[in-house]
């Protein structure tokens, strides 16, 4: 299969892998929003030893995996990335990636995140305007670049919102999934939050601990926070909180499996209350420890806690 570029030469799409013939590369595809650090993510993957290829056209990434494939473990992990930039070649996506799924290609989505307000805060101190906004403004370029990337997003196997980390942050968390020698089967982000501070975009699921008494009001327990054994402890004496822990972490177990044979490797668990200080904290270090006992190699956030 062949298809023209913009300079009228031909270039093939197809791809000819044979399972046996030589080893697959990994493959990582970075996308999401302008300015939320897809640069950053590239770089990242880079230096630990990835080969990276920016703004490649959808519908060349079989034929860089097979290129990968026919170097002799030369090239052993290959990120692309894929933004608006190729606009011409982004519904060709899709094909790409049906085409990878048909060769038993394993293929991971990264999707960068981040607010509207941050992002146009970012164009703005580069002075630079949005790949998008034509002659309008730098938040018509972001809503036509969302709308561009929501069933991307809606496929990414791991969503990472920037819109509060610096360079460093983001770097430490692409390194947290990608620098080990072997991917475990699933890993997990279990994020505590409060849900007056916004809900957290790049949670898969998302539950609610408010139906527990708040802390808050007791005066001795409300300078401490979650992290705190008395502020734990009342909190998992309240009626109903072992048993949803329980109950809650058997459900990630069935979860977690179907996670497993759908080949999603990430999965982020927003656990929230009204400050993110107190119930959900506690919460979330319970689960966590449940997760990582149950062999799921777990990472634990919290996210507003210090906010008040």
């Amino acid at each position: 299969m062949t298809e023209h570029d913009e300079g009228g030469a031909q270039v093939s799409t197809g791809t000819t892998i044979e399972a046996g013939e030589a080893p697959i590369p990994e493959l990582v595809i970075i996308s999401g929003m302008s300015g939320a650090g897809r640069s950053t993510a590239a770089k990242c993957l880079e230096d630990l030893g990835w080969f990276v290829v920016d703004n490649l056209p959808p519908a060349l990434i079989p034929t860089m995996v097979e290129l990968g494939a026919r170097s002799q473990g030369n090239v052993a992990r290959i990120a692309v990335v894929v933004d608006v930039r190729g606009r011409r070649f982004f519904d060709n996506l899709r094909e790409s990636l049906a085409d990878l799924q048909a060769k038993n290609v394993t293929r991971r989505i990264v999707f960068l995140e981040s607010s509207d307000n941050a992002l146009v805060q970012r164009f703005e101190s580069v002075r630079r305007p949005h790949p998008l906004q034509g002659d309008g403004r730098i938040t018509d370029g972001i809503a036509a670049e969302r709308e561009l990337l929501r069933e991307l997003r809606g496929d990414a196997d791991l969503v990472i919102d920037t819109s509060s980390l610096n360079v460093h942050e983001l770097r430490a968390k692409l390194d947290a999934q990608f620098a080990g020698d072997e991917e475990p089967e699933l890993r997990a982000t279990v994020m505590s939050f409060g849900y007056k501070y916004g809900l957290p975009v790049d949670a898969d699921l998302v539950v609610d601990c408010r139906f527990l008494p708040n802390p808050h009001w007791v005066p001795e327990l409300r300078p401490f926070t979650g992290l705190n054994e008395e502020v734990s402890g009342y909190v998992f004496d309240q009626p109903g909180a072992k048993e949803f822990l329980n109950q809650y972490a058997e459900l990630l177990q069935l979860i977690a499996t179907g996670y497993r044979r759908e080949g999603k490797r990430y999965v982020t668990i927003a656990v929230g209350c009204t400050g993110g200080k107190h119930r959900s904290v506690a919460m979330s270090e319970k689960l966590a420890a449940r997760l990582a006992s149950e062999g799921v190699e777990t990472v634990i956030v919290h996210r507003d806690l210090g906010r008040e």
